[in-house]
């Protein structure tokens, strides 16, 4: 099979030789209760050592890794965390940090030195995403840690993430709403994931809890309705960098996949090339082509350049139809990354 238009064919089949995007684990355990994840049910409370960074300091500069994206688990709850940015900015590698937000104001100084774009989760207007991540006062933290952090660099991207499930589906105006308020740069919306394994799910999660989660014919016409509004207001924004990252396209995208899980329709794979020019690198050193495929490797005992083109994830490389594989088709996140 031919690797995507953007992959770097190298001197063995699936071989990667330059890696633009690692996104990396940096704590396991989460500060928040979402009703759509369960990553807050891990008893352990592992961190990522600056001796494993030390490890793939070379394959880091060998893979030209242009980013990294820090995620967990909540990658705040790291003791160290200033030791882990520091590290990547004296490679001149951009840091990327995905985090619920809650520790923005304790880690204001270290975030404002050390990370070049934040990501935060937003689940809607305050009284919303309270009761979505079950921790009263989760809204103003936040609020409070982004004017923590735009005192000490003001010029920070902070932007938001915002999961469409059943309790926020009918209120998704208001949430683009709230993020302006917040003083955010852009949102950005994903449907929320019921039927793979990421998340710490060991299994899949029952018919009934997935039911929970979803969406209901009458919720996705109600949603329907939302991301239309959004999708014209998206169209009619003239900035050079719109506040909604999706376009129409890609927002109504949402409504297909969630008509899809009732039957209604057929899944359809996006347009994707995350496991030729991103890898996900877990605690422990196992490896992932993206956040929901299985492991492919494992760098707990080699450096990343050599996990990445082990046998069994070149392997995979090379059978992957993004097309047709039936993970792929589910798939609720996509990448398609364009080198320069």
């Amino acid at each position: 099979m031919a690797l995507p238009e953007h992959a770097s064919a190298g001197p063995l089949p699936g071989e990667i030789t330059r890696l633009p995007i690692l996104i990396l684990h940096v704590h396991s355990h989460c500060n928040c209760r979402c009703v759509m994840c369960d990553i807050w049910k891990r008893k352990d409370h592992a961190s990522l050592s600056r001796a494993d960074l030390d490890r793939h300091r070379n394959s880091l500069r060998d893979l030209q890794v242009e980013q990294v994206v820090l995620t967990g688990g909540e990658p705040l709850l790291h003791e160290d965390f200033a030791s882990i940015c520091e590290f990547f900015r004296k490679m001149r590698i951009r840091v990327t940090l995905l985090t619920t937000g809650l520790r923005l104001a304790e880690c204001a100084d270290i975030i404002a030195g050390g990370v070049d774009e934040i990501i935060i989760s937003l689940d809607g207007p305050r009284e919303m995403h309270d009761r979505i991540r079950r921790v009263p006062g989760a809204f103003d933290r936040i609020a409070q840690g982004i004017a923590a952090v735009r005192v000490l660099r003001p010029e920070l991207l902070i932007a938001a993430r915002c999961t469409v499930q059943s309790e926020n589906h009918a209120h998704l105006q208001e949430t683009v709403k709230t993020a302006r308020e917040l003083g955010l740069c852009s949102i950005s919306f994903l449907a929320v994931d019921v039927s793979s394994h990421a998340f710490n799910r060991p299994l899949v999660w029952p018919g009934d809890r997935q039911q929970k989660i979803a969406l209901s014919a009458a919720q996705v016409t109600v949603l329907q309705e939302q991301l239309t509004r959004l999708a014209a207001a998206r169209a009619a924004d003239r900035a050079p960098v719109p506040f909604i990252v999706e376009g129409p396209e890609k927002l109504l995208k949402i409504v297909r996949h969630f008509s899809a899980q009732l039957g209604e329709g057929s899944f359809a794979a996006p347009v994707c090339n995350a496991p030729w020019v991103s890898a996900v690198l877990e605690l422990g050193g196992t490896l992932r082509p993206c956040f929901f495929h299985p492991v492919t490797a494992d760098a707990s005992n080699q450096d990343l350049h050599a996990a990445l083109n082990s046998e069994s994830a070149r392997s995979f490389r090379q059978t992957l139809d993004v097309a047709t594989d039936p993970i792929c088709s589910r798939c609720v996140c996509s990448l398609n990354y364009v080198r320069n």
